[in-house]
């Protein structure tokens, strides 16, 4: 889940944030050998006569999640997405949003009209091929050019976390997060850092403007970062009740990902760097929070959300495994798009393994790590499977938009 950067949101790629970039690559069949691709602009038709055509994959479009044993409910929530991109679309945002955006053809009553008719055949269809062969047969795709302008992008995933917390510190909760200082806008610049805000052993807050500020309060500081990092949580406190928590700002500095920075000081190999590892290194080497946390000198702020859903940039809730999140300057907010990559299930001994998939997605969220047309982040849902399989997505593939034919 990563820092979000709007309404109360999750906004970042948790592995991109503590890795900083993929290791891995989806080299299946899928894979579009597309030289061709190369463009000023962040997305183009995949078969574009002019420019060569480029066969789509016969699995394209065969979301498999979509008919099966969990059939019904991933078919109600990815309905249930498309309902919060249609509820984003009627808003001033929107249309603010449309005005600006850079590939002609692609405008917000467009991606209205293909969400409205998309949701329909997803209703109507009887099978994955179905539900394949017409919108092949009803929609464009756009393939994003990615970073590479050969249509390589980049994918990660994010999620809600839980953790216990306090009200009130205590011997055994002592790492606070924080709210917005009221006088936020007044301070000046350059901003504190890190390390002046909360000390080297993130202890400090109380000789710096962070005193009083004190929302809740963690066990575990590298649990506190990465709420940080994520942008929201659910905690459980101590007298029983549940509260949900959201991003509310964060300090003018650029984020360093701590994932990279211990590759770079040799302390985990290039090739076995996850979020587990990550999180196992420090679990065995704890000191080395206060070496490598401060690198960090961005610091983020929180207020309660109320018990709500974990909320995308646009202003909607994320959907497990149904939303992702994109450079909304590259491409189009709340849009109808599919991708091909790797994701890790459960196998019947519990184990996590990665498989292809094909999904249908909706466009939902951005991020500040998440930059570029060959970046997308995968909400994951909530808690520590969520978790698990977030931090196991680091994996290259496709990313297509689905506009429907003039």
């Amino acid at each position: 889940m990563r820092e979000m950067c709007a309404i109360a949101a999750i906004l970042s790629a948790l592995m991109f944030w503590l890795i900083d970039g993929p290791v891995g690559g989806f080299g299946g069949s899928s894979a579009l050998p597309s030289p061709d691709l190369v463009s000023d602009l962040p997305i183009q038709p995949a078969a574009q006569k002019s420019i060569v055509p480029v066969p789509l994959p016969d699995s394209l479009g065969i979301d498999d999640q979509l008919w099966g044993n969990s059939a019904q409910g991933n078919r109600r929530a990815l309905l249930v997405a498309i309902d919060h991109s249609l509820r984003y679309l009627s808003t001033a945002k929107a249309i603010e949003s449309y005005r600006k955006y850079p590939v002609l053809g692609v405008s917000r009553d467009r991606v209205q009209r293909s969400l409205k008719r998309f949701r329909q055949l997803l209703v109507m269809a009887r099978s994955a091929q179905d539900l394949q062969a017409a919108v092949e047969r009803e929609f464009t795709f756009y393939q994003a050019i990615g970073n590479d302008g050969q249509g390589t992008v980049a994918f990660t995933g994010y999620f809600e976390p839980v953790h216990s917390a306090s009200r009130v510190p205590t011997r055994e909760f002592r790492y606070p997060i924080f709210r917005l200082p009221a006088n936020w806008s007044a301070w000046s610049k350059p901003q504190p850092t890190r390390l002046q805000l909360e000390g080297e052993d993130g202890l400090q807050f109380a000789k710096s403007p962070l005193k009083g500020l004190e929302l809740v309060w963690l066990r575990d500081r590298l649990d506190a970062f990465l709420i940080q990092v994520q942008g929201s949580a659910r905690l459980k406190l101590t007298d029983s009740r549940t509260i949900s928590v959201g991003y509310s700002g964060h300090t003018d500095y650029p984020y360093t990902s701590i994932g990279r920075e211990l590759v770079n000081a040799g302390k985990i190999p290039q090739e076995k760097l996850s979020l587990p590892a990550v999180i196992q290194y420090f679990k065995h080497y704890p000191a080395d929070l206060n070496v490598y946390l401060p690198r960090n000198r961005r610091f983020v702020f929180f207020q309660e959300t109320g018990g709500a859903p974990a909320m995308g940039s646009l202003g909607v809730p994320v959907t497990p495994e149904r939303s992702i999140a994109t450079d909304k300057t590259q491409f189009p907010p709340g849009a109808l798009a599919l991708i091909q990559t790797q994701i890790p299930d459960s196998t019947a001994t519990g184990k996590l393994q990665q498989r292809p998939v094909n999904r249908y997605m909706l466009d939902q969220d951005t991020g500040g790590a998440i930059k570029g047309s060959g970046r997308v982040d995968i909400f994951m849902g909530t808690g520590k499977l969520a978790g698990d399989r977030a931090g196991l997505i680091n994996s290259t593939g496709q990313l297509y938009y689905l506009l429907i034919k003039k």
